[in-house]
């Protein structure tokens, strides 16, 4: 079926982000984990490569294409094996949408073009320390006042917020809970404080950080859409975000196997390989079908989603199972390299962290089950 819904300019894309990826990013990537960050330039090179632009409109400045193109960009760059280093990059993806389907065309011209050529950093900003999941819980607000808002809040776990240049921000601009808008607030607005790179499990290399905002003026021009309507935009910007997580997720679970079967073939124990042993055959077996269900479920709602009937309780199963996936095929991957699977000179270690973060980030699968639950118990609220 996967092989049915590629293309060869599919095929192309890929060829191109793995040389990318070989060359830009393999090289350094062990010195970048380390070090808890990437070079800023690393977006530049990525953006003149045409690797931001997937996926988005040439007359905007992207490089084009469908779902399968940003999917299989998304695959090659996880080949890199730091979902830290794909998640900074890929922050665009989930703090510009908004502004490509609902923005002006100024918003357009000032905030999607520069982004898309890695000359800015676009971070998404919604969580917050009380609000993470129960969106319409939070409390940022941004006051309307003449020609211009005044927003005062904090928001948390902000991937990119570190060095963003702009956020895409949500704040409550009415009395009831789901009067929520999207702003576009600069980052070197005054009022605008960021806090220092916050220390995580994984994804060592994406600044992740703490944004507070007190007072911040910023102009009426710099909201998108329409005002209360943002909590609806965000609703149709999670689905291409989980779906990116499902495809990081079948991704982990993919390179956890093949450094399971490449180390249980050369290594031994009782003058034997361990491949020889059925224990762990049969462990290399079940992860094997794992990782390749989850990859062509999620392939499947993806080719659902470019037809235009992929349901939210998709997305949410196709989020589930990939990242349930990702945690069983890594969980066995440590334990298949014993003592060295916990050391980080070993790639399963880091592959292992990474994956926790992938059932909570875009959605907790508690709130991806409701969705769900909701969907087949005719229950499902628009």
């Amino acid at each position: 079926m996967i092989e049915d819904l590629l293309s060869e300019t599919h095929n192309i894309i890929r060829e191109s982000v793995r040389r990318f990826v070989q060359r830009e990013i393999l090289p350094y990537v062990e010195e970048w984990e380390e070090r808890g960050e990437f070079p800023r330039k690393l977006y530049h090179k990525a953006g003149s490569a045409g690797i931001l632009g997937v996926g988005y409109p040439e007359e905007l400045g992207g490089s084009g294409g469908d779902i399968f193109c940003k999917i299989v960009c998304v695959e090659e760059l996880m080949r890199c094996g730091s979902s830290g280093v794909v998640a900074g990059l890929g922050s665009l993806d989930i703090s510009i949408p908004p502004i490509i389907e609902f923005g002006s065309r100024e918003q357009k011209a000032k905030f999607i073009l520069p982004v898309l050529k890695g000359e800015r950093i676009s971070a998404l900003a919604v969580t917050e320390p009380d609000a993470g999941s129960d969106v319409s819980g939070i409390r940022t607000r941004a006051e309307r006042r003449d020609s211009y808002y005044i927003l005062n809040g904090c928001k948390t776990f902000i991937t990119s917020g570190a060095r963003a240049d702009q956020l895409t921000i949500a704040a409550k601009t009415g009395k009831e809970r789901r009067d929520i808008s999207l702003i576009i607030v600069e980052t070197d607005r005054e009022g605008v404080t960021v806090s220092k790179i916050l220390k995580k499990m994984g994804w060592w290399p994406s600044d992740t950080a703490q944004i507070f905002l007190d007072d911040v003026k910023v102009p009426l021009e710099n909201l998108i859409g329409k005002e209360g309507k943002g909590l609806r935009y965000l609703m149709s910007n999670f689905q291409m975000e989980r779906l990116q997580l499902s495809v990081m997720a079948y991704m982990i679970a993919e390179l956890a196997l093949e450094e399971s079967i490449r180390y249980i073939g050369q290594r031994r124990a009782f003058e034997r390989y361990l491949s020889d042993f059925q224990v762990l055959r049969h462990k290399i077996a079940d992860m094997i079908m794992l990782k390749e269900v989850a990859k062509t479920f999620v392939y499947s709602v993806a080719h659902k989603i470019s037809k235009g009937k992929a349901k939210n309780s998709d997305v949410a199963m196709a989020k589930n199972f990939a990242t349930y996936v990702s945690d069983m095929v890594t969980d066995e991957a440590v334990q298949i390299h014993g003592g060295y699977g916990y050391m980080r000179e070993y790639l399963v270690e880091r592959l292992y962290r990474d994956s926790r973060i992938l059932s909570i980030g875009g959605g907790t699968k508690e709130i991806m089950k409701e969705i769900i639950a909701r969907e087949f118990l005719g229950k499902e609220r628009s």
